[in-house]
């Protein structure tokens, strides 16, 4: 009699719980697209927004540094969270706070507004290390693979997504319209993970580490707020300058904070280990040479055709120019995960890598004819996938299940850094390669070859640094992943 209550409560209640279980990998993966959609919307909007405000270029383009720097900041930060609150929890107030500053860009047209809601949306920016922590906790091995592999392709779908859409939002609409959407968008994303992700039973208890939140923040704002504005600032500017020594002084005395507290933010034990570190190495090189590929393309088919090699094309046409990228990454998930299973996600990485580089190698051949350029974009595209796939695989392997989110956050935050990196350097790169086009100076082609280059040796880098990657076979981590996920299970039963 004790054996049947529970089987018939079971019987109940399995059909919803089936349910809600397949639609979990669903809606956290339209998670990540919509947090890279929300980030790149904005892209479109840039060069009308000083009219449309009333504010000046360089207050409008803090609408894209304040999501940067609140996403690098809050990454690290919610994922610990999600360690030791709960990842369920901690990911429907990422999701929250995304929403809401959507709806706060829909209400308002002032730049002060439209700057701090950007930056609640840079909270988003934890979507993909929580997910994938939670699909570590809740998928047996044999799913989880290609499910963290397509979790990790949303952020380039989403943006490959994001841009035209917000173009054609921009062509034929209000701009507010574009906001009341994606708040539609967040606003269904919360009520679909509150309904289908169920909360994870791995926690790591102890005390959040206010005082190194605080320090890595400081820290990471002056670094990248120096790297973001020392175009525009001057690279020798006492600003940036000052913002760089603060950044040293800042993370030396964080990282010092960090190995003696009793609860730290970051593990640095765990991050210096040469399987961990070396991943978040090859995550920054990734970032960078990912990054110039949507930052060259789009300046380089918007070029006049007076240029000789620029095919002026609308906004819409860009992101459309962009969006076979999107696709690709879509269907090349599945082949990343199963080259982990056979390989070891450091041969996927190493791969992804090298397919970057010979994308830029297409770039560097051809930059003039439209198909080429799609075609050497899509290659790039095809690299990342493969790349951004094996990642997350790499820290699931090498880091406890209790310390998931947090080691996917800091790895999610070194890709931040790379793309920050990245956006410097093509700029420092074409504002030195310009010629006049109708009195207004316009990056060279030879400007653009060389931001190729740059991002295809980049690359080459990022391929060394994956194949220096300890490596203990597939084997290996499908034993310790299933060990994982057996604690993690009677553990809860146990709690029960």
């Amino acid at each position: 009699m004790t054996q049947s209550a529970p089987t018939s409560q079971s019987g109940t209640g399995a059909a919803p719980t089936r349910l809600r279980d397949r639609f979990t990998i669903p809606v956290l993966a339209s998670g990540g697209i919509l947090m890279a959609v929300m980030q790149t919307v904005v892209v479109p909007l840039l060069p009308d927004l000083p009219r449309l405000t009333g504010a000046s270029a360089a207050a409008v383009s803090w609408m894209v540094t304040a999501t940067l720097l609140s996403g690098a900041v809050l990454t690290p930060v919610l994922g610990r969270a999600g360690d030791m609150y709960g990842k369920r929890r901690v990911l429907i107030g990422a999701l929250a706070l995304m929403t809401a500053g959507s709806v706060m860009c829909a209400l308002s047209a002032d730049i002060g507004v439209l700057i701090a809601a950007r930056a609640l949306q840079g909270a988003a920016a934890s979507v993909v290390p929580l997910s994938i922590s939670i699909l570590r906790d809740e998928l047996p091995p044999e799913r989880r693979g290609s499910a963290v592999a397509l979790m990790s392709s949303t952020v380039g779908i989403g943006a490959a997504l994001g841009l035209p859409l917000a173009a054609l939002v921009v062509q034929y609409a209000d701009w507010h319209t574009m906001f009341w959407l994606t708040s539609v968008l967040g606003a269904l994303g919360v009520t679909a993970t509150w309904w289908a992700v169920k909360e994870s039973p791995v926690r790591e208890p102890g005390r959040f580490d206010v005082l190194g939140a605080l320090g890595l923040a400081a820290g990471l704002v002056s670094l990248l707020l120096g790297v973001s504005q020392g175009g525009q600032w001057g690279w020798g500017s006492p600003r940036v300058l000052g913002l760089f020594l603060a950044a040293a002084a800042i993370l030396v005395l964080w990282w010092w904070w960090q190995l003696r507290t009793a609860g730290p933010l970051v593990d640095l034990r765990l991050v210096t280990r040469p399987r961990v570190g070396l991943s978040h190495v090859a995550a920054m090189l990734t970032g960078f040479a990912f990054y110039a590929n949507s930052l060259v393309t789009a300046q380089l088919v918007q070029a006049p055709k007076a240029t000789g090699y620029g095919l002026g094309l609308s906004i819409v046409a860009t992101g459309l120019c962009l969006l076979p990228g999107g696709v690709t990454m879509l269907l090349f998930s599945p082949l990343s995960a199963r080259i982990s299973a056979s390989r070891g996600p450091r041969i996927t990485l190493a791969l992804g890598a090298a397919v970057i580089a010979c994308g830029y190698a297409l770039r560097i051949a051809d930059s003039r004819d439209l198909w080429m350029i799609i075609l050497g974009a899509t290659v790039v595209a095809t690299g990342t996938t493969l790349a951004y796939s094996a990642l997350p695989t790499l820290i699931l392997r090498a880091v406890p299940a209790a310390q998931t989110a947090s080691a996917n956050g800091v790895n999610v935050l070194m890709r931040t850094i790379g793309q920050a990196t990245s956006s410097a350097a093509v700029a420092a790169v074409l504002v030195h390669h310009t010629s006049l086009v109708g009195g207004v100076p316009v990056a060279t082609l030879h400007g653009y070859l060389l931001a190729f280059t740059m991002a295809g040796a980049v690359a080459l880098v990022a391929c060394a640094a994956a194949l220096s990657i300890p490596g203990d076979g597939p084997s290996g981590g499908i034993r310790r992943a299933r060990g994982a996920t057996r604690g993690a299970r009677d553990g809860a039963m146990e709690g029960a």
